[in-house]
């Protein structure tokens, strides 16, 4: 019986990851595709910091994958604008509470741009600020992503 149960807990978590990680990196996932719009295991993330604020950039895994990237690019095109009018309700859709740094680049958004690039397999949101308590609050966010997606991108500042 406990063979039985483990071969089972081997097949529904990813090596390495403890029950508390899948469970969360599971309703990160509906909760992502939810807000999104897209398949959370066919597209690769990521979020960079650059000294001036970061991106936020959003790919396919597969380049023949056409329906994943016009929704990709429908998303990211409206984060751009959400994001720009202080509306940060769909970070909070997918993670289920508000991400740090979310709150003061909402009450700085007149001093932060965020600007819809297109990319070959997706697109990306590139936020600029020359105001320095924006750009730590776009930090704050862009770190917060990175750990609660496991992208791996580097989360020290520029």
């Amino acid at each position: 019986m406990l063979i039985l149960l483990l071969t089972w807990l081997a097949t529904q978590m990813p090596a390495g990851a403890t029950h508390e990680h899948h469970h969360e990196n599971t309703e990160l996932k509906t909760h992502g595709a939810a807000a999104m719009g897209f398949d959370q295991d066919a597209t690769i993330h990521h979020f960079r910091l650059a000294a001036d604020g970061g991106s936020i950039e959003v790919s396919v895994k597969n380049a023949a994958d056409d329906a994943n990237r016009t929704a990709i690019r429908s998303h990211l095109r409206e984060t751009a604008t959400a994001f720009a009018s202080g509306d940060f309700s769909r970070p909070l859709l997918t993670h289920a509470e508000q991400p740090p740094g979310s709150a003061r680049m909402a009450a700085l958004r007149s001093s932060i741009a965020y600007d819809y690039e297109e990319t070959p397999d997706g697109g990306r949101v590139r936020i600029r600020s020359t105001n320095r308590n924006a750009v730590d609050a776009v930090h704050e966010f862009l770190r917060y992503q990175i750990a609660v997606h496991h992208t791996g991108d580097p989360a020290a500042g520029r």
